[in-house]
C-alpha cells in the first residue's frame, strides 16, 4: 500500500491475536489475560512470522494505563488514600527495601557490580497498575478496605519509582564508581527538583485541579451531546497525565490517577467512569500484548536456576515481606493475603527502569531479560494466587492456632471498651461500614438519638471514631468475633452499608444465628443482585437508582405544595 499502515497492523494484530488466544486460555480455565500474554509472544521479534512494533505497542498499552488509572481516581477519594496512608506508606518503603534488597543478593552472588544490582533489585519491587486493578476488580474487592489498602500501597510504590527514575541518571556515576563527587553533588540537586516538581503538581491538582476538572465536565454535559462528553474524559485523563509527566515528571499513571481523584468532586463522575470503561478495557488488553512482545523466550532454557529465583523473589519473598508487614499493623490475616497477592507481580515501570538501567550502563542485557521473564510468569500466576487467597486461608485457620489467632486479633480496637454505656448496646443499630453512606446513617441516626455501634476494617477509621464517642470494633463482619463483639444478639437492626455485596450472605446468616428476629437492612446498586437478594429474604434491600428517584419525585411533589408521593408504591429494587 502506499502509506504506513504500522499502527492500524499493531492494532489489529494485537486485538484479534488477544481475543482468539483470550477465548482459548478462558476454554483451558486460565485468566484470559494469559491469553493476552501469549498473543503478545506470537507477534514479537523472538517468534517467526508477523512482527509488530514494539515501539507503537508500548505507547497504545500506556494509554491503556492511563485510562485505567483515571478510573481507579474516578472511585478512589483522596479521603481513602489518607485513610490508609498509616500503613500504605510505611508498608511500601519496608517491602520495596526488603524486595531490593534480595534482588541486590541474588545478583551480587552472579557476581554483577553493586550498581547492576540495585538497578536489578527495584526492578523486582514494584507491582504492575494494570495487574493489581484488574485482579481486585475481578473478585470486587477494589472498594474494599483491603482493596483501598493495595492501591493506596501501589500509589507509594508509584512516587517511590517516579523519583528512583529522575534520580538514577545522576546516580549513575557514583553506582559505576566514577566521579563520586560530581554525582554527588548532581543528586542533592536532581532530588531537590524532582520533590518540587511532585510538591507542585500535587498542589496544583488539589488547588486548581479539583475546581476547573468538575466545572469542566459540567460545562461539557451542558451541551447535551454524549460524543463530546466522552471526548472530553478521555481529553482529560490522557491530558493531565501527559502533562504531568512533560511538566512535573511525574509518570503517566500517577497523573491519571490524580485527574479521576480531582474529577470526582463532579456530580457525572458515575457517568465518565462508564463513558471511559470500554477504551480502558480495550487499551488494557494492548498492555498485556506489549508485555508478551518484549519477552524471550530463550531465557527460560538458558537461564532456568536464574529465572527460578527471579520469580521466587517476586511472587514469594514480595508476597511474604507484604503479609508480615499487614500483620504487624494488626490488620486480620484475610487482609494481609489480599495485600500480598496484589503486589506478587512486576510490570510496567519495571520494564522502564530496566530498559534506563541498560542504556545507562548499569545493568547488563540479561538482566533486562530476566526482568521480562519474571514479569511475564508472575501477572500469568498472579490470577491463580489470589483464586488460593480464601482456602488456604481456610485450611490455615482449620490447622494452625497461629492463624486462627492473626484472624481473631487480641486487639484493643476489636472489642468494645468496658467503659461503654451498656444502653447503647441494647435494641441498637449494628451498622457495617463507615464510608459516604455509613457516615450520613450514623449521622441520622444520633440526630434521632437511635443507638449505633459501628462496625469497620478501617483501623484508623475505628480509632478516629472512639476519640469522638462512637461506640465502634474494628474487623470484617463476616466473621461472628466482630458481629458478637458489636452485640448483634441484642440489636434491633443490622445496617449493611459497605458497596460490595460478596459477603453480605454470611454476614446476615451469622447475624440471624445470634439474632433470629433481627431486621437487616442491606444496600446494591445493581437491580439484578437486589432482586436476588430479597428472593433471598435476606433483608430490606435499597437500590441506588430507585433512592435517587424517590427523593427527586418528593422534592417535585413538595414544589407543587402537596403532600409527599407517600400513596405511591416504591419498590426497594
Amino acid at each position: 500500500m502506499p502509506h504506513d499502515i504500522t499502527l492500524i497492523a499493531t492494532i489489529a494484530a494485537g486485538f484479534g491475536l488477544a481475543m482468539i488466544f483470550g477465548l482459548i486460555a478462558v476454554r483451558l480455565r486460565m485468566p484470559p489475560l494469559v491469553g493476552y500474554l501469549m498473543a503478545g509472544i506470537v507477534i514479537s521479534p523472538t517468534t517467526p512470522g508477523f512482527v509488530a512494533d514494539i515501539g507503537l505497542a508500548s505507547q497504545l498499552a500506556e494509554i491503556g494505563v492511563m485510562l485505567l488509572m483515571f478510573g481507579v481516581g474516578l472511585h478512589f477519594s483522596l479521603d481513602d488514600l489518607m485513610a490508609v496512608k498509616r500503613i500504605a506508606v510505611p508498608g511500601a518503603v519496608v517491602q520495596i527495601a526488603v524486595a531490593t534488597l534480595l534482588g541486590i543478593a541474588v545478583s551480587t552472588m552472579w557476581g554483577w557490580d553493586i550498581g547492576a544490582a540495585i538497578v536489578f533489585g527495584l526492578c523486582l519491587s514494584v507491582a504492575s497498575t494494570v495487574v493489581l486493578l484488574r485482579a481486585l476488580e475481578s473478585k470486587g474487592l477494589l472498594k474494599s478496605i483491603n482493596g483501598q489498602i493495595a492501591v493506596g500501597w501501589l500509589v507509594v510504590e508509584d512516587l517511590v519509582m517516579v523519583l528512583v527514575l529522575v534520580l538514577l541518571p545522576a546516580l549513575a556515576g557514583v553506582l559505576s564508581g566514577n566521579d563520586a563527587a560530581a554525582s554527588g553533588r548532581d543528586l542533592g540537586l536532581a532530588m531537590a527538583i524532582t520533590l518540587a516538581k511532585v510538591i507542585a503538581f500535587i498542589v496544583l491538582m488539589l488547588v486548581v485541579g479539583r475546581r476547573v476538572l468538575p466545572r469542566l465536565l459540567w460545562w461539557v454535559a451542558r451541551s447535551g451531546s454524549q460524543e463530546l462528553f466522552t471526548l472530553s474524559v478521555v481529553a482529560i485523563a490522557v491530558g493531565v497525565a501527559f502533562g504531568a509527566a512533560a511538566l512535573f515528571d511525574v509518570s503517566f499513571a500517577l497523573g491519571a490517577f490524580f485527574a479521576g481523584m480531582m474529577m470526582r468532586e463532579s456530580e457525572f463522575s458515575h457517568r465518565a467512569a462508564d463513558e471511559s470503561l470500554p477504551l480502558r478495557d480495550a487499551f488494557a488488553v494492548l498492555f498485556f500484548v506489549s508485555v508478551g512482545m518484549l519477552f524471550d523466550p530463550a531465557v527460560i532454557w538458558t537461564q532456568p536456576l536464574k529465572l527460578l529465583l527471579v520469580v521466587a523473589i517476586i511472587m514469594v519473598g514480595k508476597t511474604i515481606a507484604a503479609v508480615l508487614l499487614v500483620l504487624a499493623f494488626r490488620y486480620p490475616l484475610n487482609t494481609a493475603l489480599t495485600v500480598g497477592a496484589s503486589l506478587a507481580q512486576i510490570g510496567e515501570f519495571s520494564f522502564i527502569l530496566a530498559g534506563l538501567g541498560v542504556n545507562l550502563g548499569l545493568m547488563p542485557a540479561e538482566g533486562q531479560s530476566l526482568v521480562l521473564a519474571g514479569a511475564l510468569i508472575s501477572i500469568a500466576a498472579n490470577a491463580a494466587l489470589f483464586s488460593a487467597i480464601e482456602p488456604f486461608r481456610a485450611w490455615a485457620i482449620a490447622r494452625s492456632s497461629l492463624a486462627r489467632r492473626l484472624e481473631q486479633r487480641d486487639d484493643p480496637l476489636a472489642a468494645l471498651p468496658m467503659t461503654t454505656d451498656a444502653r447503647l448496646l441494647n435494641e441498637q443499630v449494628v451498622l457495617v461500614g463507615y464510608g459516604r453512606v455509613g457516615r450520613r446513617i450514623a449521622d441520622a441516626l444520633r440526630e434521632q438519638h437511635i443507638p449505633c455501634v459501628v462496625a469497620e476494617q478501617n483501623r484508623e477509621r475505628v480509632d478516629q471514631l472512639r476519640r469522638e464517642g462512637v461506640p465502634a470494633v474494628f474487623g470484617d463482619a463476616q466473621t461472628p468475633e466482630v458481629l458478637i463483639q458489636a452485640h448483634i444478639a441484642k440489636a434491633a437492626m443490622l445496617v449493611i452499608a459497605i458497596p460490595e455485596t460478596v459477603n453480605v450472605r454470611k454476614m446476615v446468616e451469622i447475624a440471624r444465628t445470634l439474632n433470629p428476629e433481627i431486621a437487616v437492612v442491606l444496600r446494591t446498586h445493581n437491580e439484578e443482585e437486589a432482586e436476588l437478594l430479597e428472593r433471598e429474604s435476606l433483608g430490606t434491600v435499597f437500590l441506588g437508582e430507585n433512592e435517587l428517584a424517590r427523593g427527586m419525585a418528593e422534592h417535585v411533589v413538595r414544589h407543587f405544595g402537596r403532600g409527599a408521593p407517600g400513596g405511591a408504591s416504591w419498590p426497594h429494587h
